[in-house]
């Protein structure tokens, strides 16, 4: 695998992790929780070595020794991006060498001396990185060979997917640059592709509409309270939310009569079973629920869709800021297109507790060039790690 960074500005290719690719805005750079108690309007550079590197989700940590200006030696931990963001950037582990000097361009942590939100790396005599430079991976999917059918006959959708990143690009008027589809990255670069056109090729989904509990429940959500927000503890959201939030490499493998999708994002597994008329009774609610599917195919179009109906779900979050019920029911459609190996979720999903009507939405994603990885989760910003 070949490895070259995206450096020619003004194009500016920098990665930001957000939920959708809905989020097409000019908008300056945010953190993955929020800044938090990291001082933004501060920059410091510090200098040290290397003394190891916790490459995880939410967040990657750097550790280096820094000595201060009273000759004391300070442990330092540097927040990153998520593994797996990281990874898809062409970003590994192995980068961090222990041992290696290195220089870090960041925002402080109000409190601890000790901690700081990385902005540029520099590690020995290497370029400089920025956080969210994208290197690109000359590694393309062949699907000359892909069968079309499982081992079972059905319609095949085993494999590494991930939806498409976006990436901050400014355009040849200037500015701080927008968010953009990376497809559409070179066209809005030289100015022969505007944002309207971007949005009209990836309309907004609906929002949900609430009960009045719901309304109630969403406008107290605390977005950056670990009581409130599951994924600040490192405990997975929803299995809408999941599949595209933070950009993971998802899995999906078919083995006789079950579809298992592991979620990247916290490694997380669910199992669909075919051939069930029905849910079992006396179901133990879970994040996950009990999910029964059976293939439909359009004549029309000769397009395969997996239809996925889950029930027995716990108590939750559905998409912060909306909370989910165990009354919560979801209704899923991954329909594949083999012309260009695309898989598509259209997603229906009621809640007589928080949610006044259906609210229906969609995803794409796409087979992923870097594989997918079981990556643990640990959360090290010093806010959310107690």
């Amino acid at each position: 695998m070949h490895h070259k960074v995206f450096m020619s500005h003004p194009l500016t290719t920098r990665i930001l992790p957000v939920a959708a690719l809905a989020t097409l805005v000019a908008a300056p750079l945010q953190a993955h929780h929020g800044f938090g108690l990291f001082q933004v309007s501060t920059e410091v550079h510090y200098e040290g070595t290397i003394t190891g590197i916790d490459f995880v989700n939410p967040h990657s940590y750097l550790y280096f020794d820094r000595t201060n200006a009273n000759g004391n030696v300070i442990n330092m931990r540097c927040e990153m991006r998520a593994a797996t963001l990281l990874r898809r950037s062409g970003w590994s582990k192995d980068m961090f060498e222990v041992g290696l000097p290195v220089s870090v361009d960041a925002n402080p942590h109000r409190d601890d001396p000790s901690a700081c939100y990385t902005e540029n790396i520099t590690i020995g005599d290497r370029p400089t990185m920025n956080r969210n430079d994208q290197f690109t991976i000359d590694n393309p999917v062949d699907t000359t060979n892909r069968a079309l059918t499982a081992a079972n006959g059905d319609p095949k959708i085993s494999g590494d997917w991930a939806v498409e990143q976006l990436v901050l690009t400014v355009p040849p008027s200037g500015g701080r640059g927008s968010m953009v589809p990376k497809r559409f990255r070179e066209g809005y670069a030289d100015g022969s592709i505007t944002l309207d056109d971007i949005r009209a090729a990836n309309p907004q989904p609906s929002r949900p509409q609430y009960t009045a509990r719901g309304q109630a429940e969403a406008q107290a959500f605390e977005m950056w309270n670990p009581e409130h927000n599951p994924r600040l503890k490192c405990l997975p959201t929803s299995i809408i939310y999941d599949w595209t939030f933070d950009w993971p490499v998802n899995r999906i493998t078919q083995e006789g009569d079950m579809v298992i999708l592991d979620y990247g994002l916290y490694s997380k597994r669910r199992i669909i079973s075919l051939g069930m008329d029905s849910h079992p009774a006396n179901l133990t609610p879970s994040n996950t629920g009990h999910s029964i599917g059976h293939w439909e195919e359009d004549p029309a179009t000769g397009k395969a869709t997996l239809v996925v109906d889950t029930t027995g779900f716990e108590a939750g979050v559905l998409s912060p800021p909306t909370r989910n019920s165990d009354q919560m029911h979801v209704t899923e459609r991954f329909t594949i297109d083999t012309s260009n190996w695309v898989l598509t979720r259209e997603y229906t999903v009621t809640d007589p507790v928080y949610l006044a009507e259906p609210w229906s939405a969609s995803d794409t994603v796409y087979l992923s060039e870097v594989p997918y990885e079981n990556h643990g989760c640990l959360e090290l910003t010093p806010e959310f790690a107690e």
